[in-house]
């Protein structure tokens, strides 16, 4: 079963990081069916990505593995990486 999970940052390009799409599709393979992207409306740099995540814990360690800060720096990401989750009422 699929959890959304909602990540948000910066980017230092965002032209750059929207060509990295292809990239992040075959990164979080592993740990997610589907994702979207959206960008702020006041904020061009500022980036929102909605994740079906199929194992959280290794979207997780995905997003905070060392050996992945290259395609971080190739794309622009800036840190922090906030990561939030539903709220069940």
């Amino acid at each position: 079963m699929s959890k959304t999970i909602v990540a948000r940052h910066k980017v230092g390009d965002i032209e750059t990081w929207l060509k990295g799409h292809d990239d992040r599709v075959s990164l979080f393979a592993p740990a997610v069916s589907s994702f979207k992207t959206f960008q702020d409306t006041d904020d061009p740099k500022s980036v929102v990505v909605v994740f079906e995540v199929t194992d959280l814990d290794k979207l997780k360690s995905i997003i905070n593995d060392p050996k992945n800060q290259a395609i971080k720096e190739k794309h622009t990401v800036l840190e922090p990486i906030k990561m939030s989750m539903p709220v069940e009422a």
